[in-house]
């Protein structure tokens, strides 16, 4: 049976990060004083090393960190100024964000003159005028697909991040990990200035002007001792106990290469120091936020990385705050592993160790979701500012939003028995994440589908067999309320401002015992928040789109009521172009790319306006057709 974790690092490696234990030339993060709720920094490594292993200790499973097997959940435009961008830039759409002025990492980006895309491991810029590939760059070693790639682009710079192995929990299934933060110098011919390999999975990134902070999680790298014939579950446990009690602190330290461009590598580690914990942690994970300023590149600091004993799995950012939320995980048992091999004796523990006990298989945690707000609004590494919690499970970002002083968080809390559920919009103070006041009651025995807050006013989407479209009164925080609701028949899994007193709503139409029937479009009349309607519906049957959980893929151009999704069908798949007015949705035409010889039509992934033109992209190339008569103006393949 293969190790469970990857084994321990290199003597070389190990001596690095010993050194990194005593001594540092980082100064740690600000602490923040946050009365009931506190973040701690660890005073010393020795007090870093008894709290992880304790916490771990009693988190430890039969199959070591994660003993159940989590379920995967699927997951207004803003304008921003690009550095570089000339006199004569055409007009142009840029990536569909949450909050105005914070980029979020895309397949595709555009500064109007130039579109840079990473697909299949290969970064591609197309110069707009030509509508040619003037440059790329492979940046996987061999011809297999690449790893799935989103990037950031800052001028003539470019952060491309590659995912590796999502880490959401450690067993003998986990994926090995090859996250990689590639740095691209885009002027001329574009070249690798530097690699980051954290240790860990890229979780999401933000980009407020050129600084990027970058959101990784890490779980400890421990090996367990394989398991002998017919140990029960009991003892499997009692063994991984008595591994995590040996462990040194470098276990749980992130590690972090950096390569330049001269193919000098620098290897180091996120020193105790620049480690906090909230008052309650499991030890079973970290969370280091990295820093990169695009316009500076890698410099003497590395990434200047800090890191959290905590888990999280969703990012959301401001222009001054960064959190990261961890969801409550939908467990059941896992397997048994079966081992082929000849197993080695567990070591038994030392007698100066604790003792360990048996117990059952776990049971799953609370429902129960926890934040983490660090502050970004210096140059630098953040700093923490505090960590709470809320009952419930997020849906996605949009279920949270920061607004003068305040964080809405809206989350869905089902029974221990799944029986019933029903949802709440929290309101927390922002600087402690302390509760302020909520709203509860929303879709009983339903849950969130879509969640959309535009300044002191909220939405909420809840469905099992209607769609309940709640508005809700945020502007007394301590006493938050719903205000109106409309019942139809579907959902709207993605909310999106239009113009004023109108609200798009991206989803499934559903029969009226629930059951879904294809993609909708809806335009929702909210200028009178006692009496939401919907005016308008564009329904396709026998169809889907990933507009509905991936906001990147919608567009809508405010200035011409112009929006397009990608829709895919049973053997044919593009984008539907669609009008949107003030009291109507109507339908425009379809965008397909050329399918290869053989192959099915390839699914659109994003569309872009720049100029007059509907610029769309696949995994097999990029078209242009014209914004007005949808007729194609130019392809130009990737392969």
């Amino acid at each position: 049976m293969n190790t469970l974790i990857r084994a321990a690092a290199t003597a070389a490696a190990l001596a690095t990060m010993t050194a990194a234990c005593t001594s540092s030339s980082q100064t740690p993060p600000p602490k923040a004083s946050l009365g009931s709720v506190r973040l701690v920094s660890y005073s010393s490594c020795d007090d870093l090393l008894s709290g992880l292993r304790e916490r771990a200790a009693r988190n430890v499973t039969a199959y070591g960190f994660g003993g159940v097997m989590p379920f995967a959940a699927m997951e207004d435009s803003a304008r921003s100024v690009t550095p570089n961008a000339k006199a004569n830039t055409p007009e142009h759409s840029t990536t569909n964000v949450h909050e105005a002025g914070v980029d979020e990492p895309d397949m595709v980006k555009t500064d109007g003159n130039r579109v840079i895309t990473v697909t299949d491991g290969t970064l591609r810029v197309i110069d707009t005028a030509t509508r040619k590939i003037t440059a790329s760059l492979k940046l996987t070693d061999d011809d297999r697909p690449g790893a799935p790639a989103d990037l950031l682009v800052s001028g003539d710079r470019a952060l491309v991040l590659m995912r590796g192995g999502d880490i959401m929990y450690k067993t003998a299934f986990a994926p090995p990990s090859d996250t990689r933060y590639i740095l691209v110098d885009l002027a001329d011919k574009p070249k690798v200035l530097s690699t980051i390999r954290p240790q860990g999975s890229y979780v999401d990134a933000r980009m407020v002007g050129s600084t990027v902070r970058i959101v990784t999680r890490s779980q400890p790298d421990l090996t367990f001792p394989q398991p002998e014939e017919g140990m029960s579950e009991e003892r499997l446990r009692a063994a991984n106990e008595a591994a995590v009690r040996r462990a040194p602190a470098e276990t749980w330290l992130p590690k972090i290469e950096i390569t330049d461009a001269s193919g000098a590598v620098k290897k180091s580690t996120v020193p105790c120091e620049r480690v906090s914990h909230p008052a309650d942690y499991t030890g079973t994970s970290m969370l280091t936020v990295h820093t990169l300023d695009l316009a500076q590149g890698v410099t003497s600091a590395g990434t200047d990385p800090i890191s959290l004993a905590a888990d999280g799995d969703i990012v959301y950012g401001t222009g001054d705050s960064l959190y990261v939320v961890s969801n409550p995980r939908w467990w059941m048992p896992l397997p048994r592993p079966v081992d082929d091999t000849p197993a080695a004796p567990a070591e038994e523990p030392t007698p100066e160790e604790p003792a360990v006990t048996e117990s059952a298989q776990p049971k799953a945690p609370p429902e129960e979701t926890e934040i983490h707000r660090f502050g970004i609004d210096k140059p630098g590494a953040p700093s923490y500012i505090a960590s709470g919690k809320v009952k419930g499970r997020l849906l996605n970002q949009y279920s949270l939003s920061d607004y003068e002083g305040h964080l809405r968080v809206a989350t869905t809390l089902t029974s221990e028995d799944g029986r019933s559920s029903s949802s709440t919009v929290h309101v927390l103070k922002a600087d402690t994440l302390a509760r302020t006041g909520e709203v509860g009651g929303l879709g009983r025995g339903e849950r969130i589908y879509s969640v959309r807050f535009i300044g002191p006013v909220g939405y909420v989407v809840t469905f099992k067999q209607v769609d309940p479209l709640y508005t809700l009164d945020l502007r007394d925080p301590a006493a938050p309320k719903v205000t109106g609701e409309l019942k139809i028949t579907g959902y709207s899994a993605y909310l999106h401002p239009a113009s004023e007193g109108r609200l798009i709503g991206i989803g499934q139409e559903a029969s009226e015992k629930g059951r879904t029937l294809g993609p909708q479009i809806s335009l929702f009349d909210v200028s009178d928040p006692a009496s939401p309607r919907r005016l308008s519906q564009f329904f396709q049957k026998e169809s889907g789109s990933t507009a509905e959980w991936d906001p990147h893929a919608f567009l809508y151009w405010p200035k011409t009521g112009l929006s397009v999704i990608p829709l895919f069908q049973n053997e044919t798949s593009g984008a539907l172009v669609l009008k949107i007015e003030e009291a109507g949705v109507s339908k425009l035409g379809m965008i397909k790319h050329p399918a290869p010889k053989g192959q099915y039509q390839p699914g659109i992934q994003r569309s872009m306006i720049i100029g007059d033109g509907i610029w769309t992209i696949s995994y097999e190339g990029v078209q242009v057709n014209d914004a007005t008569s949808l007729s194609e103006q130019a392809w130009v393949p990737f392969r």
